[in-house]
Order: C-alpha cells, then structure tokens, then sequence
C-alpha cells in the first residue's frame, strides 16, 4: 500500500511481513483492542454533543454550485438558497450572543427579519439552539437533524411539541420502525429520512476521528473520512512493525461502509410515510449533487405519476448512480439488521466511470457551444446530461476553437470549443465521457 497524505501528514506503507502470520490469537487480541479504542472515541463523541454544542452558523455556497445543480436537476435553485448549516460550539455561543446583545433595538429587528426572509429553513439537533432560534426566528421552519437521534415516535412527538416541523430519524431505523413513527406521530410532522450516500460508522454521524486525526471538523462538512483508511495493530516496543488486524487479500477496513442508495425502492419508502428523501452530500460536488438529485427526481416523479407495487424506476435513472463517484451500494439499515449485513465495504477508494468534458453554453448554427472541463478529442463518444430527460449519446465528429479553426482536441482549462451537430441542448447541460 503506497503512502496516504492528508493535511500534511503522512501514513507509512503498512508491512505483511514479520510476524503477522505467526499468532491468529495475537490478531484477535489486537482487534480488540482497536475496536474497543474507536467505542471510546465514538462515546466522547456522543458526550461532546450532549455537553458543547451551541446555535448553527449559516454558510452559504457559491453561485456556480447553484448554478450546475439548478440546470442539471431541474430545479429553480437560488445562490442564497443553497448552504448548510453546521455547529458552533460554546465560545463561539458566547462571543456571538455577547456581539447580538450589544446591536441596538433597531439592527436586533433587521436581523430578525433578515433570518425570517431569507432562511429557508433552520437544522438542528440540540434543545438550546432550538429555543434560541424559537425565540429569535419563530416563523422559519425548523427540522431536527439525524444527530438528535430519533429512533422512537416519543422523541418525534416531543419535538413536535417544541416546534419542529420535521424530524430528520437516525440512520439506523428499518423501514418498520420509520412506518410505526409515522403512524404515531402527527400528520403535520414531516419525516425525512436519508436515502442515498455516504454512511457513516459512527451513530447517526456523531463522530470525532476525523476531528481527533487530522484536526478536520466532521460536523462542519469537512470529515477527512479516516473510517475510509486501512489500519493496523502496532505494539509501543516494535516501531514500524505493524500487525494486520485481519487477513485479507483486500485489505483491512474494519470501519470502512458501503454507500447507501435507495433509488429502487421508491414505492417502499412512501408506504412507509417518509415525506422528504435526503441525499448526504456533504464534500461532494456540484456535479454530484446534481446528478443524483435529477435521478431520484425522475425516479419519484414516475412513481407518483404511476404507483404501483411492482413499480421499477427508469434504468436510465438507475444508472445515473452510477455515473458519479461512489463505493459498492447497499440499502443501510432499511431491511437488513447489522448482524445479518454488516454493510462493510472493502476497498479504501470510490469508483467512478465517468468525467465531465464540457459544460453547454449554447446552441446555434449547427453546433454545440461549450465550455470544456477536462480534455476530449475529436471522436469521442459524449453522453449529455439534461434535466429530467434521458442522457443522450452522441460522436464529437469535429472540433473548432473560438475563432473557428478545426482542432483535434480540447485540452485547454474553461476554453470554448464548438462540436459541430444539429442536437440541441439547453445551457447547462453537462457532456461526460465514458472511462
């Protein structure tokens, strides 16, 4: 295994030889000890978010992000639309509530009204920040994040008697559970429920390895995803010698989940009352997000249109999944318990069979006028990608510059190329190339 940099550290190759072969008790001992390392961890981590966190902090996206999204997933997305929200944690409750008391009557006013116009919506997941947002924003919408941990239709009700408008279940629950939290709660109570990404090995996300590894906030959308790492035992008195906790041909990925996707079992997941499908997206790309949003737009959008039990939605669609960059997919903890799936993925890297050529910008005359973003050459089989439609493939047959002199290739960052075809596409439709 070669050498992992991340944030400027660096991990050695781990060795095979030695002696780690010699004592399968020895192996059994030391993944002990490891696994029972990570519990403690994943258990300071669950007192942290009961113990230190304050209001959320808004971070808005850039407007190109809202631009690829909204044009590939059909949508109409606004710049100020689209953010996220993470945590903020004591210090940082003191030093803003002391900023807010300092505002005079009339700027507290702005800024409410401020939070009340343009705050789509407020994600929270502990008590504090619910009552202080209750208090200063009381007509935004406000969700409860996965991070809350609701498993049972109590915790949901007792939200929904705070305030909250939806809750957000963990990741955790079958499709039983979320059918009988649906059936005990109100009607009015929304239910989303993540259908589709990453999965993380820690409960309902609540992790600190990323943050205690390479000091990278997990809950701030910035997790460095060290469950993705392969590890090893090495003993204090033995430097560099390094024991594999099991033997594999793959490797060691104790940590290490498959992705969720859920895109085939549409009709499922509305009988068992989820109102909102949430797809985790966090580090990821506008690209991304865009493509698997268009999916599971289509994919919905044909099973209202159309249910039934048998329902199957477009392979097109279905394989829109699999054009973006993912790990071997799973259905989470949806029908299949722990012990009877453990979900565990054994490659340390994503698959991706697809990159993005060029973005269209127009289309007149006889050609396709786009704006490249990674090289392609005349002959290329080009798949476009279009809200709601079904990809569509054609032959870049030839190529001009801006000035209109034929090349061979497109090789330059953002230049314009011009693809000569009486295929037309809206402006923002993405042109992908096979691997």
């Amino acid at each position: 295994m070669g050498k992992r940099k991340i944030e400027g550290q660096s991990r050695k190759p781990v060795s095979r030889k030695g002696e780690s072969g010699k004592n399968g008790k020895k192996k059994i001992i030391a993944a002990s000890i490891i696994i029972a390392g990570f519990l403690a961890l994943i258990a300071f981590a669950v007192m942290i978010f009961i113990f230190d966190i304050g209001p959320v902090r808004e971070i808005k996206s850039s407007e190109e992000e809202a631009k690829v999204v909204g044009s590939v997933s059909g949508f109409e997305v606004k710049y100020e639309e689209l953010r996220y929200i993470t945590l903020l944690y004591r210090a940082e409750l003191d030093s803003d509530m002391g900023k807010y008391e300092t505002l005079s009557d009339e700027r507290k006013a702005e800024y409410e009204k401020a939070l009340e116009e343009k705050v789509l919506e407020e994600i929270k997941s502990n008590y504090v920040v619910l009552s202080l947002c209750k208090k200063y924003a009381p007509n935004v919408p406000v969700h409860i994040s996965t991070q809350a941990g609701i498993v049972n239709y109590v915790t949901a009700n007792e939200f929904y008697n705070m305030g909250a408008s939806r809750v957000v279940t963990a990741r955790e629950l079958s499709m039983t559970e979320i059918a009988e939290i649906r059936a005990k709660v109100p009607k009015d109570l929304e239910i989303e429920c993540f259908v589709h990404g990453a999965m993380c090995v820690s409960f309902s996300g609540r992790c600190l390895l990323s943050n205690y590894l390479v000091n990278r906030d997990a809950n701030r959308g910035e997790c460095a995803q060290p469950c993705r790492w392969e590890y090893a035992i090495m003993e204090v008195k033995r430097d560099g010698m390094y024991f594999p906790i099991q033997d594999s041909k793959e490797g060691t990925y104790i940590l290490n989940s498959k992705d969720m996707c859920m895109i085939e079992h549409i009709p499922e997941m509305v009988k068992a009352g989820i109102s909102s499908f949430k797809i985790e997206g966090r580090a990821k790309s506008a690209y991304y997000a865009a493509v698997i949003t268009n999916a599971y737009r289509v994919a919905i959008d044909a099973y209202l249109k159309n249910p039934s039990d048998d329902f199957k939605a477009p392979q097109w669609a279905i394989d829109e999944v699999y054009k973006v960059s993912y790990r071997d997919y799973c259905t989470g903890f949806y029908f299949n318990a722990p012990n009877e799936d453990a979900n565990i993925s054994f490659e340390g890297g994503y698959k991706r069979h697809y990159d993005v050529m060029a973005e269209v910008k127009d289309c007149r005359d006889g050609y396709i006028i786009a704006e490249q973003r990674n090289k392609f050459s005349r002959g290329d089989v080009l798949d476009a990608l279009q809200p709601s439609t079904e990809p569509v493939v054609f032959t870049a047959e030839q190529l001009l510059d801006k000035d209109d002199n034929e090349i061979e290739s497109a090789p330059h960052p953002m230049m314009t190329v011009k693809i000569k075809s009486d295929l037309v596409f809206p402006a923002g439709t993405l042109l992908r190339k096979e691997k």
